[in-house]
């Protein structure tokens, strides 16, 4: 089920970006980016569409996957 960004509160969709951006794996390109500018990056691209907030009723958990992907 997709979540829309607008609907979350904003302390709770930082909450879920920054646990995101620091997972193990995500790749942001060639350089390091700080984890401020992660989530910058992230929120971006929610807001124009390239990502998606996915909740999973089976597991209960939230993710941002790529729009593409669904």
């Amino acid at each position: 089920m997709i979540i829309p960004f607008e609907q979350l509160n904003p302390e709770t969709l930082n909450a879920l970006i920054e646990e995101f951006v620091s997972r193990d794996g995500t790749d942001y390109g060639e350089f390091e980016a700080s984890l401020v500018e992660k989530v910058s990056q992230v929120s971006r691209m929610l807001r124009s569409g390239e990502v998606v907030i996915l909740f999973s009723e089976s597991t209960g958990q939230c993710n941002i996957v790529p729009k593409e992907l669904l």
